[in-house]
């Protein structure tokens, strides 16, 4: 079957705010609505135009539930007739939301879509189940959605423990020998790849700041990443961390772990779109592509050492292109753990020095 070439023409998201940061106080189908409304400005596209919304949501547990996309969609000033649908692959939600346009693109269902992503861990509600009679003894279970299980099945939980994230990232670094000291240089090294991509400016076309509403006075503009260990000294950004301050954190699942919240990624609010659409479709609207989309692949492993998906699902797609890893300039790998991606590097054969190159997850 022939397919189409598919191309990604404009790219925006927001600063990435800490829990009950800068942005806790935006729900989070506004934030989607924001880049949506300001990609398609950024492509200089009629949105009538869109055949398909397509975005990635991992919490729906709240502000964010019932189809975000579509939510977002009519937030954003769309017309009724665009669809849009939510697609939930947890940490890969916004990735597999990208995949999905592209595929639908790719085999001429449609010509330009709007995909991306968006969390507010910030806004995550606690839930509770409803009894399952009257009058129930006891209280209920409360669960936090902001991250982690919640209503785990039990037949599940007996053939897989119940792991947090952290966890099964403590497993990789036992299982591969990661060393605690070997997490801490990943991570300050992504904090310090982040500064300088700050101070280079690589990040500013990228950001669209978000206005958020104060109780008093004007509306603060957030522009800037929240996570980033930096303070700013009146010139420019300057790292503001280091071995010695990373060392002394305690380990955050194990007590003779080696995950720390310095060496993990952290919770964040916030959201991003791009558009794509086909070659055809980019040349007739005289837009010059910014990437072309050659493929996707998704693979399982075994859920106690669930970071190393990408390993797989990258080796698949690799195979599939009849490429190799030594093809690849330069590699974006989730940070969920400093554990999980210098493991993730290892088993791929991946050069630090290309992985990440303005900081990652962690930062």
């Amino acid at each position: 079957m022939q397919t189409n070439e598919v191309v990604i023409v404009a790219g925006v998201r927001t600063p990435i705010g800490r829990v009950g940061g800068a942005l806790a106080a935006v729900r989070p189908d506004d934030l989607l609505a924001g880049v949506l409304r300001g990609v398609v400005e950024r492509a200089a596209i009629d949105p009538l135009g869109i055949d398909e919304v397509y975005a990635g949501c991992a919490n729906q547990a709240g502000e964010d539930n019932r189809n975000v996309a579509r939510m977002a969609s009519l937030l954003a000033g769309f017309p009724d007739s665009v669809p849009a649908v939510t697609l939930n692959r947890l940490c890969a939600s916004g990735l597999e939301a990208v995949n999905q346009a592209a595929r639908c693109i790719a085999v001429g269902e449609a010509q330009l879509c709007v995909a991306g992503g968006v969390e507010s861990m910030s806004r995550a509600p606690w839930v509770l189940p409803k009894p399952e009679g009257a009058y129930p003894v006891g209280s209920p279970p409360v669960y936090d959605t902001t991250l982690g299980w919640r209503f785990p099945n039990p037949v599940l939980a007996a053939r897989f423990p119940l792991l947090s994230m952290g966890q099964t990232a403590e497993n990789i670094a036992q299982e591969l020998g990661i060393t605690r000291a070997e997490q801490d240089a990943f991570a300050l090294e992504s904090h310090r790849r982040a500064v300088a991509a700050l101070n280079a400016g690589y990040f500013a076309a990228e950001v669209l700041p978000v206005s958020v509403p104060q109780r008093r006075g004007a509306a603060r503009i957030v522009a800037v990443d929240e996570a980033v260990r930096c303070k700013h000294n009146g010139h420019g950004f300057e790292l503001d961390t280091d071995l010695e301050r990373l060392a002394q954190l305690a380990p955050a699942f194990s007590p003779q772990g080696t995950v720390t919240a310095g060496n993990s990624s952290g919770l964040n609010d916030g959201a991003a779109a791009l558009v794509l659409m086909s070659a055809a479709r980019a040349h007739a609207l005289g837009l010059r592509p910014l990437a072309r989309w050659l493929g996707a692949a998704s693979a399982g492993v075994d859920p106690s050492v669930m970071g190393y998906g990408p390993v797989p699902a990258t080796q698949q797609l690799l195979a599939r292109l009849q490429l190799t890893v030594q093809d690849i300039g330069l590699v974006e790998l989730n940070e969920a753990f400093a554990a999980q991606a210098l493991g993730v590097m290892r088993k791929l054969g991946l050069r630090q020095e290309i992985t990440n190159v303005n900081g990652g997850a962690i930062a």
